[in-house]
C-alpha cells in the first residue's frame, strides 16, 4: 500500500491488490498504448491524461474502461487489464477509482470526443511531467509513477 498525497495535498492511498477500497468503485483510469505509443487525451480543461471518468449506471468498472477509452480518444480496446485501486479523501468527498492497462487495437475518428479535444500519441511521457504545463495534475503524482513501473516491466517482459 502506498500513501502519498496528491497535487492538491488530498491523501492517496493506492494499491495493486483487487479491489482493496470497494468492489463497486465509482471511477475509471485507463494507462493505453497503441503501436508502441501512449495513448492519452487532451481534456479541455486540465491538459493531456491517459483516459478516465464515471461508472454509469448499469455498468460495470471494465466496461467503463472500456467505453471511456473509446469517447475520449476513438480507441477500440484489444485487452484490458486490472492493476489495481486507489482512493482520494479529499476536503469535500472521496474517490475511488480502479487503474486499468489497455492495449489499442485501432483508432477510429469521433465527431465527439466528449469533454476531451481527441488522442494524443506520444512515444515517450516526458520525465519533467510533474512540471510540464501540458499535463493534468492527475499525470503528476505517485499513481502515475507507481502504476509505470508495473506497466513497463511487464512490457519489457
Amino acid at each position: 500500500m502506498y500513501r502519498f498525497k496528491d497535487y492538491y495535498h488530498n491523501q492517496v492511498q493506492l494499491s495493486f491488490e483487487k479491489n482493496p477500497f470497494s468492489s463497486l468503485p465509482k471511477h475509471v483510469w485507463v494507462v493505453c498504448r497503441f503501436q508502441d505509443k501512449w495513448l492519452l487525451t487532451n481534456h479541455g480543461d486540465r491538459g493531456y491524461e491517459f483516459p478516465g471518468g464515471k461508472v454509469e449506471e448499469n455498468e460495470t468498472a471494465d466496461e467503463a474502461a472500456i467505453r471511456e477509452v473509446k469517447e475520449e480518444t476513438g480507441g477500440i480496446v484489444s485487452s484490458l487489464q486490472y492493476m489495481g485501486q486507489y482512493r482520494v479523501s479529499g476536503k469535500e468527498k472521496t474517490i475511488i477509482k480502479n487503474i486499468y492497462y489497455a492495449a489499442v487495437s485501432e483508432l477510429i475518428h469521433l465527431d465527439d470526443y466528449m469533454e476531451t479535444k481527441g488522442p494524443v500519441l506520444l512515444d515517450e511521457l516526458p520525465d519533467n511531467i510533474q512540471q510540464d504545463r501540458r499535463f493534468s495534475f492527475i499525470m503528476k503524482d505517485e499513481v502515475l509513477q507507481q502504476s509505470l513501473k508495473r506497466i513497463i516491466g511487464n512490457i519489457q517482459d
